[in-house]
């Protein structure tokens, strides 16, 4: 093997991290106070189950995240894996313009947690910590109830595009 690169350039990292396939969450909430405004929602591939107790599981957001600053402020957040076939749910809820939410079908618990339609696991989270981590923030939700739908084949993102698993 020859000698590994420097580490130092962010596009050479992306493409370097892009080797490493993962799964699709989207987070979501009730956008008000009270739990009953237009959903907010986000799409994160760094989800990572951390802890059986507490049950906790962990994201990371990028700094410059103008949508996470709204969902941490929020009592609850609703996390959905997206399964085989939800690119477009996902480039939606990724988006910059536009309403996020105009063709993605979804329903909001009463403690304003919303839930993707069609994925294969569902979490009712709260905000456990958050930790600096370079350019990103480290995010520790706290699992308060569950649906998982494990027969679901997942959503994979690997090398900036979708991929499916064989059989």
């Amino acid at each position: 093997m020859s000698p590994l690169d420097t580490a130092t350039d962010p596009l050479e990292l992306r493409r370097a991290f892009g080797c490493f396939p993962s799964g699709v969450t989207a987070l979501c909430a009730r956008g008000s106070g009270s739990g009953s405004g237009a959903p907010v929602g986000m799409v994160a591939s760094t989800f990572t189950p951390v802890s059986l107790s507490p049950a906790l599981v962990s994201v990371c957001m990028q700094d410059t995240s103008a949508t996470w600053p709204r969902l941490r402020e929020r009592d609850r957040l609703g996390v959905s894996v997206l399964t085989e076939g939800q690119d477009t749910v996902c480039r939606s809820l990724a988006g910059k313009d536009g309403d996020r939410f105009a063709s993605v079908e979804w329903e909001a618990a009463e403690n304003g947690s919303v839930y993707i339609h069609g994925a294969s696991l569902w979490l009712d989270c709260s905000v456990y910590a958050e930790l600096p981590g370079g350019d990103h923030t480290i995010v520790l939700l706290e699992i308060h109830g569950l649906r998982a739908e494990p027969d679901r084949a997942p959503l994979v993102f690997h090398g900036s595009r979708f991929r499916r698993l064989a059989a």
